[in-house]
Order: C-alpha cells, then sequence, then structure tokens
C-alpha cells in the first residue's frame, strides 16, 4: 500500500483513499531494477529479470508501481520495461545466455539474459524460439525443472560483480544471490536476508559441524557453505561473488560486531 492507494485484495484489512487491482505484466528486457521511488537515481531494493512477473498497481508517468510475482517485493519498475505476461516454458540455466535474432549462432545477439530468466516458446530445432528471439537449447531448461544443488547453482556466478539489489543481470548482491540459489533448486525464499533468516530451514547448533548448503547470516548479510569451512556469498568487500573461509569473513567482521555469526540455518534434506 500507499498512502493514496493500496491493492483491493488489502481491502479487508487496510483503509485507503483507493484501491487498485494489480494487473499482471512480465520484463521484456534483459532486467530491470526494481526502484524505491519513481525515479532513475533512486536506490534499487531488488531487480527483475527478462521474463519475470511484475504485477501493477499504478502507472505515473513513466514508472509503473506493484511488486514482483515470485517474492511480493514493492517498488517501481520503469514503465517502458513491462509487457504482457506469459506463462514461461523454459528458464535460464546457464550463467548467461544469448537472444540471437534468428535460429543460428552466427545471427545478431538482441540480448544476454541472466541465469533464471523465464521464457516462453517451442523448440526449433537447437533454440527456443521466443516472440522475440532465439536461445539456444544448452543454456535452458523446462521451467518445470528444479537443479538438485543451490550451491552448484550459486557457484555459477563466481567472479560476477556484487551488485546492491542485484540477482544476477549485471551483478547481484547476497540475499538475491541465496534467492536465485534455492528458487532453481525448488526452495521458495523470500528476498532480503532478515526474511530470509526468519522462513528458512532450521536453526543450527552453535558449535555443529556446517554441511555444504548451510545458510550463514551475519548483521545485514547471508551466504552459503561450500563445504565445512568456505562461505560462497556476494559480498562487497570483494565486490564480487567470491568463495573465502568462513573464518575470514568472522576475523574481518570482528571488529565491527561483538558476535557476527547471527545465525546458521540449514534447509531440509
Amino acid at each position: 500500500m500507499r498512502k493514496d492507494v493500496a491493492d483491493i485484495a488489502l481491502a479487508e484489512w487496510i483503509f485507503a483513499p483507493h484501491y487498485a487491482e494489480a494487473r499482471p505484466h512480465a520484463v521484456t528486457t534483459a532486467s530491470a531494477m526494481l526502484r524505491t521511488a519513481p525515479k532513475a537515481e533512486a536506490p534499487a531494493g531488488s531487480q527483475l529479470l527478462f521474463g519475470e512477473a511484475f504485477d501493477v498497481l499504478d502507472i505515473t508517468r513513466d514508472w509503473a508501481w506493484g511488486y514482483c510475482g515470485h517474492d511480493h517485493y514493492v517498488g517501481y519498475v520503469h514503465a517502458d520495461a513491462l509487457g504482457p505476461l506469459v506463462d514461461p516454458t523454459h528458464f535460464v540455466s546457464a550463467r548467461e545466455a544469448l537472444m540471437f535474432a534468428g535460429p543460428d549462432i552466427k545471427s545478431p545477439v538482441i540480448l544476454t539474459l541472466a541465469l533464471g530468466a523465464r521464457l516462453a516458446g517451442g523448440m526449433e530445432g537447437d533454440f527456443l524460439a521466443t516472440g522475440q528471439g532465439f536461445v539456444h537449447r544448452r543454456h535452458i531448461s523446462p521451467v518445470d525443472t528444479a537443479l538438485s544443488d543451490p550451491v552448484a547453482v550459486a557457484e555459477r556466478l563466481i567472479g560476477s560483480p556484487y551488485l546492491w539489489g542485484g540477482r544476477g543481470a549485471g551483478g547481484v548482491d547476497c540475499s538475491g544471490l541465496v534467492q536465485i540459489a534455492l528458487s532453481l533448486a525448488g526452495h521458495e525464499c523470500p528476498r532480503d536476508s532478515d526474511q530470509q533468516r526468519v522462513a528458512l530451514g532450521g536453526e543450527v547448533e552453535a558449535g555443529a559441524p556446517l554441511l555444504r548448503g548451510d545458510l550463514v547470516f551475519f548483521s545485514g548479510h547471508v551466504g552459503l557453505m561450500l563445504d565445512e569451512t568456505n562461505l560462497l556469498h556476494a559480498n562487497a568487500f570483494w565486490m564480487a561473488v567470491t568463495v573465502e573461509p568462513l573464518q575470514d569473513v568472522i576475523d574481518r567482521l570482528r571488529p565491527q560486531h561483538e558476535q557476527p555469526v547471527l545465525a546458521v540455518r540449514r534447509l531440509a534434506p
């Protein structure tokens, strides 16, 4: 809700001067930043990838206000980045995928798509034919495919630059990395690290051996254990997705935080 309007789905609980019914759209550009205010210089809250749903409640001038279909994260998206919502048939399962103008690797590249981007179309030989272009079958998977290991998904983004609000297109932040990795492995996952700490898995007792895939939470930060001792995380210290010893991260944070690790959570098998 805003001061002037609210989703009509909230009418039973919230009074607002006006109510609006959400209108489903999808991102038609390679990605779209979800901003905290209707202006390009506003801070990013999150990022939508190609084909992901955005439910619009209001459009004022060039900006659409609403929420992301996958996690209900609220913000503003430039209206030019949105088009009709189409049920996806595939998603990008490689770190990046090229969308070509034709079903030929020598044809011009239209877009570079990020891991997790959603696509709709039918196969034509080695290519998925979408309404906007063609993507090679080596870079996609059927939409009902769950990748088996979220850590392996996150490993595909090692070296990607750190981007506040990013979810993989041009960069990624810590909770965006966790959200993409878990969601592509079949786990529902909220957007922010504080939400993830509450919603995901069960608590691992202090001092217990850590396992691959354990989620380690810090103040405003989260990462995935690659193994018993190494943390995989998108971080502003290295400005990249990196793997480093968990103890190094703890030692780096200890001057500012008496207890650097706030929790360790483990997903159910």
